[in-house]
């Protein structure tokens, strides 16, 4: 297959003609101040090393154009009198597409009369300012450049220190230790639901990202200690920016790959209007080829989604946009009518699997006088989780073992107003509300009983409400201290949290810096879990309240060289209000639960402390080469209702991810093409399990295993290792830009432990293992 592919490679190379002038392209965007978003008139953007130099000036509106810029990466330097200058390396020149951009420019601080200046990179930069600690911005082109990431966010965060993959299946991740279902997925400043497909009910992760790389622009990833402005989350927030389509010209890309056919489009929305589109579809190829009547694989596995941005820009009311995306997946599979082909008990099962997700909003933006911006959005948003599963008796006939449906519904509007009193000091206030309905259903097979029996049946609504109120001050040249409250309210039950939150930067001099963050954090229960009813029609979980925790986390930042940066965190997280076992004293606790609804009956008795070390050495992009060395030194143990310490699930103790590529620019004249060499690697402490007692579970044929509850996580599997590999070539043409790719995951097949299960079916214990080597083959050209 690599030998393949690398001839593919070098024939694309080589059926090229020569170009009667060099390859270009315009980069054009605008200039606002960071917190009001106010435009900058006369800034001056220049492309440093350009010669003659190349560069444009800002008009009224803020807006910028710089025509015939050679392709390749360019570094923009961006001044403003009264200003920081600001440094923007590595800006990548496409043939294919104007390089249209957004540049936020921070007041120099004011201090006894005085101007500070000082020049600013993005190398250390967060989009957001009131995010001082445990904050990485990511781009769109690391989503599409660290290997196997394949336009996935979440797979991309696994190169990060403190960031775990958990299934390589899919692209759940864990965070300093905590469970997958402490991670908050927002878009445009709106929580959105889990934005993946085959997602399980109550699930951060899932099998495939509906979002798409087209429509993302560069945001927020967090991992603790979060500003005021978030809640509902316990251990990382993902904070989506999406990107504007180009409104001046049509551009088009097509992608065709293993994960699916994607066809995208922007454009201006009228002649001499300012408004834009942009639009992504998708079609799992996997779908196709099956239709082809090509069967790749256990069963058969469907999906597609949608994805845009359209905006609407006004002369007085300010700008609108229209935002959203869906997806749709379903997973069929069907047994064997031939029992001599059961090599696994689930080979005797027909199933249906299927998970649908959307989100569709408008978001509304204006300036309030001169030092105020407004920004309102409205959402509503939703997804709909179905299984059904039948078990083939030795007769062949289908007896119905589950049936699930989960609707989760929810529309939001959020209000956030932000000030600016002066150069030294700007505020951010606003509300969050949420209008929450459900409609779940659960039915499980009991086997004393030797029926379908129903464990939740309820649909209904409740509602939310979130304030919260923060404030970015510089004490002086070297101290920016954030600080703010956030409230949220549970109105199902007036459950409801308080939480104050701190942050104090100390700027060392220009090279290095200290930071210190604390929040208090909290996070209500998947809305099913709510809901359970026990055997006498009771819900014994409707007033749980809030999971909650404390962070703090200590921090030291340093440039080691102009494109090399050292980055320390030590953190704590004290968590408590867990929910845990109410009527029995066990080691059940909810930090240990990724996914679905737990049904039986709960308290907020538990308790929980991750706390550890991380180390990030990074190279930026110098030279045509980068790399990411993360390494992780954590523990993470929890107390069930029984008050015995243990190890939680996730508690793997060290991790250390290598991610690195080169570039190398051919083209005997025109340095046209790119070929690219990236590499991934990890390596993590396993993950934990709890022992099976199979004579119990054997002496309950078909009821599946029991574990020995006294011994709950005390197994660590083996040590996790997987390398992914990515070789790209990417060519400018005259007017388009083709990027042909192979992303491996697992390059070298390696077989790690996923978990230990009593298989009921032969009455033994069995070792699952995660996923073996996967090729993904994708052909990209814009134009």
């Amino acid at each position: 297959m690599i030998r393949l592919v690398i001839t593919c490679l070098l024939v694309t190379s080589f059926i090229s003609k020569s170009y009667s002038q060099s390859l270009s392209q315009t980069i054009r965007g605008t200039v606002i101040d960071k917190i009001t978003h106010t435009p900058l008139f006369g800034a001056n953007i220049i492309i440093i090393d350009s010669n003659p130099l190349a560069g444009a000036a800002s008009d009224i509106n803020g807006e910028f154009r710089i025509s015939k810029v050679p392709v390749g990466k360019h570094s923009l330097r961006i001044t403003y009198l009264g200003y920081k200058e600001r440094i923007i390396p590595n800006v990548v020149v496409n043939s294919g597409k104007e390089l249209v951009i957004t540049i936020e420019l921070e007041e120099n601080v004011v201090l006894n009369k005085e101007v500070v200046i000082s020049a600013e990179g993005n190398k250390a930069r967060t989009l957001n300012e009131m995010a001082t600690v445990s904050t990485r911005t990511f781009s769109v082109e690391e989503t599409q450049k660290f290997a196997a990431a394949v336009n996935d966010p979440a797979r991309m965060a696994s190169s990060f220190a403190g960031v775990s993959s958990s299934d390589d299946g899919n692209n759940t991740i864990t965070i300093r230790g905590n469970s997958p279902a402490g991670l908050q997925w927002k878009m445009e400043g709106i929580e959105i639901p889990n934005p993946n497909h085959f997602a399980a009910p109550g699930a951060s992760g899932g099998g495939i990202s509906i979002l798409s790389s087209q429509t993302m622009a560069n945001s927020d990833f967090m991992t603790g200690a979060f500003a005021a402005e978030y809640g509902n989350a316990l251990s990382g927030i993902f904070d989506i920016r999406l990107r504007k389509g180009n409104n001046e010209k049509a551009e088009y890309t097509l992608q065709a790959g293993f994960l699916g056919i994607d066809a995208a489009a922007e454009g201006p929305l009228a002649k001499g209007y300012q408004g834009s589109y942009l639009v992504n579809y998708r079609y799992s190829t996997l779908s196709i080829l099956d239709k082809l009547g090509v069967q790749v694989g256990d069963g058969t596995n469907d999906f597609q989604d949608l994805s845009y941005n359209v905006f609407l820009p006004t002369k007085k009311a300010g700008n609108f946009t229209l935002f959203g995306f869906g997806g749709l997946s379903t997973s069929l599979f069907e047994a064997e009518r031939d029992s001599a082909k059961w090599e696994e008990s689930y080979q005797r099962y027909d199933s249906k699997f299927t998970s649908n997700t959307g989100v569709a909003g408008l978001t509304h933006s204006i300036i309030l006088g001169k030092n105020t911006w407004l920004k309102s959005a409205a959402a509503f948003s939703g997804n709909e989780i179905g299984f059904k599963e039948s078990r083939l008796n030795n007769a062949y006939i289908a007896e119905e073992r589950n049936r699930q449906f989960a609707g989760n519904y929810k529309f939001t509007f959020t209000s956030s107003l932000n000030h600016k009193i002066n150069s030294r000091h700007n505020i951010r206030t606003g509300f969050i509300f949420n209008s929450l309905a459900f409609d779940v259903d659960y039915n499980v097979y009991e086997q004393d009983l030797n029926a379908v029996q129903q464990t939740i049946n309820e649909s209904g609504n409740t509602s939310s409400v979130q304030l919260f109120a923060q404030s970015n001050y510089h004490l002086s040249e070297k101290f920016i201290l954030n600080s703010g409250v956030h409230y949220f309210l549970l109105n199902l039950n007036n459950s409801y949290s308080i939480e104050p939150r701190l942050s104090l930067k100390y700027e060392i001099n220009t090279l290095q810096s200290l930071t210190l963050g604390y929040g208090l954090h909290s996070q209500m229960q998947p809305l099913g879990v709510y809901f359970a009813k026990n055997d006498f029609s009771v819900k014994p979980n409707s007033d749980l309240e809030m999971s909650q925790s404390h962070h703090v986390v200590l921090g030291y930042d340093r440039m080691l060289a102009e494109n090399l940066r050292l980055k320390a965190e030590v953190y704590y997280q004290s968590l408590f209000n867990i929910p845990v076992s109410s009527d029995t004293l066990n080691s059940f606790s909810m930090v240990n639960v990724s996914e679905d609804y737990i049904t039986d009956p709960l308290k907020n008795d538990g308790t929980g402390t991750n706390y550890g070390l991380e180390v990030t050495v990074e190279q930026f992009l110098k030279r045509d080469f980068y790399f990411l060395l993360a390494t992780s030194l954590y523990d993470s143990k929890y107390k069930g209702s029984d008050k015995v310490e243990r190890n939680t699930r996730f508690n793997g103790n060290y991790g250390i991810t290598l991610t690195g590529g080169k570039e190398i620019i051919t083209g005997a004249k025109w340095k046209n093409r790119v070929l690219g060499f990236n590499l991934k690697t990890i390596y993590r402490g396993g993950f934990r399990g709890t022992p099976v007692d199979l004579q119990a579970s054997q002496a309950l044929p078909g009821q599946g295993a029991v574990y020995i509850d006294n011994e709950a996580f005390s197994i660590q599997y083996p040590d996790y290792f997987r390398a992914d590999v990515r070789i790209s070539l990417k060519r400018n043409r005259k007017s388009s830009t083709q990027t042909l790719a192979l992303d491996i995951q697992n390059v070298t097949n390696r077989k790690n432990i996923y978990g230990k299960f009593y298989d009921s079916e032969s009455g033994k214990i069995k070792t699952y293992y995660q996923t073996s080597l996967i090729p993904i083959l994708s052909y990209k050209i814009e134009f």
